[in-house]
């Protein structure tokens, strides 16, 4: 009996000290029993959220048109080609239909019904100076249930090599900037994540399909037009990265999973969602609605059309705009002081998770616009991020681990180098220039351009 009175004194100094460190007062067991409560909430909310998702990306019943097979045969030298006979079969030779490419070149032949089908075009129609490429005058095209299947004649009127070296070179500069800005956008997210956690997360390509794939629904199915479908993607891929990082790389954080560990739960993450992508969305390559029949215009000694160039003017927005909010706002250096050195981040006062999970937020955004424009230069795929993922690490690696402004300058770096390496290497071997660039660089410099030598976090 006569130690109660200290047992109680110690009961209330530890409650006191416990308070201290961020309870709630009603004590340790209230604080315990409120964490357990919202436990169910989170995974009702990542639940449900997921079940939006998957409904989004479900494909609907057929549409009003039904299948379809549209098209356009133009050059950038000869524009839009009128007048060329369209013919489509069946898998077993029967005739469907033959239409002729309106003014603008376009053709479109209502199907009746998904399968396989063959389609071919009178060579003879076409203008002079514009012949066909090595695949030929016949598509052998699979159409799936409600789709307007796509299809591409390749024309060569000889206007790639127009010009002599000199010109062939401008204009592989050109289109290696504006693909050196698109991995720039998808990359600076990827190089904040690895900067803030340490996190090398290969799951990050599809996050650039899921967004491409999103935005191609809302655009083609919805009928919205494209650029606020573009906006709302971003946001549903923002709230993508944040149940990533709220839903997975938290918890694991939390455990103290190491980052070897973690890096091998990425590509389990990455195989996992690439391949429901392909069973839900299917192995397609689908052009989005808007901004497709366009006509290159010549700027003298390069060729581009309006979707590109825009491309390139959105890319440099996109990346002042993070530029400016990386050293002007809080939020902004607080990410660099978190990538720096995280403890001592935290030390100070700085909400590291917080931090990180609008990273997250930023990531899951730049990786859904930089998926759409890849998706109106090359059409939407179920892969297509995946195939950008290699290139991504390189510019992030080249650039220096964990720094937005390394990522972008890689980045830049890489794609132009991609597209200049033509001018000597086959065009199917291009992306291996890009590697090849990186390991000569990280021989010479291992930081990379951008990088410290000795960098925490």
């Amino acid at each position: 009996m006569t130690h109660a009175p200290h047992r109680a004194r110690e009961h209330g100094a530890r409650s006191s000290a416990e308070q201290g460190q961020g309870a709630p007062p009603r004590g340790l067991r209230t604080w315990r029993a409120w964490r357990t409560g919202r436990r169910p909430l989170v995974l009702a909310l990542l639940v449900a959220a997921i079940a939006m998702a998957l409904a989004t990306l479900v494909p609907g019943v057929a549409s009003a048109e039904g299948e379809r097979l549209v098209g356009t045969l133009q050059t950038s030298r000869s524009g839009p080609i009128e007048g060329v006979e369209i013919t489509v079969e069946t898998a077993d030779g029967d005739a469907v239909d033959s239409v002729e490419t309106d003014e603008d070149g376009r053709f479109a032949v209502d199907l009746p019904g998904p399968g396989q089908y063959s389609i071919s075009l009178d060579e003879d129609a076409l203008p002079e100076g514009v012949e066909l490429g090595t695949a030929g005058a016949t598509r052998e095209v699979t159409v799936d249930l409600g789709r307007s299947q796509p299809v591409n004649f390749g024309l060569v009127d000889g206007s790639s090599g127009a010009g002599g070296g000199t010109v062939r070179a401008v204009q592989l500069l050109v289109d290696g900037l504006r693909f050196g800005l698109l991995i720039a956008v998808c990359a600076v997210g990827l190089s904040l994540i690895f900067g803030t956690t340490g996190l090398t997360n290969f799951a990050h390509g599809e996050l650039v399909t899921i967004g491409a794939i999103i935005a191609w629904y809302i655009n083609v199915r919805g009928g919205v037009p494209l650029i606020p479908a573009t906006i709302i993607a971003m946001v549903v891929g923002a709230a993508v990265g944040a149940l990533n990082e709220r839903g997975i790389w938290r918890p694991l954080r939390k455990r103290g999973t190491g980052l070897i560990a973690a890096l091998v739960v990425s590509i389990g993450l990455s195989l996992l969602l690439r391949y429901a992508i392909q069973i839900v969305y299917g192995g397609f390559s689908n052009p989005y609605g808007d901004y497709q029949s366009q006509r290159a215009v010549n700027y003298g000694v390069f060729t581009m059309t309006n979707r590109a160039l825009a491309s390139i003017v959105i890319s440099i927005v996109v990346l002042v705009a993070v530029a400016l909010m990386l050293q002007r706002t809080k939020i902004g250096k607080a990410m660099r002081a978190v990538a720096d050195n995280r403890d001592l981040a935290a030390s100070s006062g700085i909400d590291v998770n917080r931090v990180i999970l609008v990273v997250w937020m930023m990531g899951g955004a730049l990786a859904t616009l930089g998926g759409v424009l890849l998706g109106l230069s090359d059409q939407v795929q179920w892969d297509m991020g995946f195939r950008l993922l290699l290139l991504m690490f390189a510019g992030v690696t080249l650039g220096g681990l964990g720094t937005a402004y390394g990522a972008l300058v890689g980045s830049v770096i890489v794609g132009v180098f991609v597209q200049m390496s033509t001018l000597v290497i086959p065009d199917d071997m291009k992306y291996v220039g890009g590697l090849l660039l990186l390991i000569v660089i990280l021989v010479i410099r291992p930081q990379g351009i951008l990088g410290s030598r000795a960098r925490i976090g």
